[in-house]
């Protein structure tokens, strides 16, 4: 399988949301939703667990990727992810990456390689 790496440079075909929908397994939905739901503090159910990865612009997108903001200033710059963007690391990106450190270091290795 293809790396699909987010805009905010999470790796979306590592997603659990994403490998339950491509696989379309109603049980690792069920799964995905009961471990988010705890760990979020959330209210998840199994057919909220869909997502073809959050660069496509139609098809499943998971219901926080909609309203995400990375997501809404990568598409609007027509970038493949953060690390091409000239204003890289924004100060919307640096707060993401105080939850997700990896997320940080992928695109790190990004930029590097360009």
């Amino acid at each position: 399988m293809e790396k699909i790496i987010g805009f905010c440079g999470l790796i979306c075909s590592e997603c659990p949301a994403y490998l339950a929908t491509q696989k379309d397994d109603d049980n690792e939905r069920k799964k995905v939703a009961e471990m988010w739901s705890k760990e979020f503090n959330a209210n998840m159910k199994p057919e909220d667990i869909n997502c073809d990865g959050c660069l496509v612009t139609e098809g499943k997108l998971f219901s926080h990727c909609k309203v995400c903001e990375i997501r809404k200033c990568g598409l609007e710059k027509n970038l493949k992810n953060c690390a091409y963007c000239e204003d890289f690391a924004c100060e919307r990106l640096s707060k993401f990456f105080e939850m997700a450190p990896e997320a940080k270091t992928t695109l790190e290795k990004i930029r590097k390689d360009l």
